[in-house]
């Protein structure tokens, strides 16, 4: 037997005046979508427990079946894991976004989507500056870069700053939560205002101003933590041979705690533009070179819900079923092995929010032969009437991969 999950980040939405009162996935033209609708069985999958905030490692953790609460050490460490990065013993790990702030406010989280080599001049330039034998910058794709701080505490409170576009940044800065994490508070946001001195004026960001684009004018770290205690999923499931695709090193570092070996498809960016048939081609490669599992994980919804773009967000669900799910499933259906895929996003990021939500998300597993429920197209509404029901903790991960 063969496992195929497609993610598509932040695919679930809300219902959106200008649509007719109907949420992007309703409005998108998904006819494969709708099929392994059609075809599966349906249901809503918690994928966020009470108390977490509804960030991306917390729900494609509980995707792959982590007990989330007792082993999440926050998503700055497991992106080190994915770019190969050692967090030491006695050291924290942060992710570090490279911002845009205008005139005191954040104006978006991804220092205007800035190109990886963009921001490496970047990171290189502030780890001269900055970097010490206790604090260190590390590039990562894009705008998504590392912080490690040596002796750091944990117990900050760092606001994400995807959920907070529009917000005054002085009052978003890190706060301790006990006295003995004020030094550290202190260190980072001492950071944070000189990256802002040093990169103000940086070549890199001179060059995008004067070619009309935003600056990437701050750093912004959060998500603070030390190494997880997360075990391979071939400890608790039937997962010998596993792969994750995907243009994240969120997602990546995942896949290396969970045993999976990532594959990085050249031309993957994580955006609308990512190539979508390279990663399909990636995946059913992986599963003809022996591979029994396949995380396949597409980014761009989740990056258009975050800019508030409607059309966008429908476009990208449109590419994940025209140019994902209709290659994918033309393969599965000539190779007549067995096979299950399932289909769902990790958490909603509404447009209108442009942040993440912690609802519960629309899901389908589809196997070849499987008697249907009485689900008729793939959606947040239609979901509730599926044969599973609702589902949290790692009940959706063993329904899946059952023999």
């Amino acid at each position: 037997m063969k496992y195929i999950i497609v993610l598509g980040d932040g695919m679930a939405d809300e219902p959106i005046d200008s649509l007719g009162g109907k949420t992007p996935l309703e409005a998108a033209d998904t006819p494969v979508m709708d099929r392994l609708a059609r075809e599966g069985r349906n249901g809503l999958f918690k994928t966020v427990a009470d108390g977490m905030h509804p960030g991306s490692e917390v729900a494609n953790m509980a995707v792959l079946g982590y007990d989330v609460p007792n082993v999440y050490e926050g998503r700055g460490v497991l992106e080190a894991a994915s770019m190969g990065v050692d967090v030491p013993e006695g050291w924290m790990a942060m992710r570090c976004n490279l911002l845009t702030i205008e005139d005191g406010i954040i104006k978006n989280h991804s220092g205007g989507h800035i190109s990886t080599e963009e921001a490496d001049e970047l990171i290189r330039t502030l780890n001269d500056r900055l970097g010490s034998d206790t604090v260190r910058f590390y590039t990562g794709v894009s705008y998504r870069c590392l912080l490690l701080i040596k002796g750091g505490d944990k117990r900050i409170d760092c606001t994400p700053p995807h959920d907070v576009p529009g917000a005054g940044f002085e009052d978003k800065l890190v706060k301790a939560l006990v006295p003995e994490a004020e030094p550290t508070a202190s260190l980072i946001n001492d950071l944070i205002l000189e990256s802002q001195r040093i990169l103000a004026g940086h070549p890199v960001n001179v060059r995008r101003m004067a070619e009309g684009k935003e600056p990437a004018n701050s750093i912004w770290p959060w998500s603070p933590g030390c190494r997880p205690k997360m075990v391979p999923m071939s400890e608790n499931y039937p997962v010998r041979s596993g792969v994750v695709i995907s243009a994240v090193d969120l997602i990546f570092g995942i896949g290396v705690y969970a045993g999976l070996k990532q594959i990085k498809v050249p031309g993957a960016t994580g955006l609308y533009d990512t190539d979508y048939e390279g990663k399909v081609q990636a995946a059913v490669d992986a599963l003809r070179g022996g591979a029994d599992f396949v995380f396949l994980h597409v980014e761009a919804s989740d990056e258009a819900g975050h800019d508030g773009d409607v059309p966008l967000k429908i476009r990208t669900i449109e590419n994940l079923d025209h140019r994902v799910l209709k290659p994918l499933m033309e393969a599965v259906d000539e190779s007549g092995e067995d096979v299950a895929v399932a289909l769902l996003p990790d958490h909603p990021t509404p447009c209108a929010l442009r942040t993440h939500t912690s609802d519960p998300v629309p899901f389908v597993i589809w196997r070849r032969g499987a008697e249907p429920d009485a689900v008729t197209e793939f959606s947040e509404r239609a979901a509730v009437n599926g044969i599973y029901g609702f589902m949290e903790g790692d009940s959706f991960i063993k329904e899946f991969l059952k023999p």
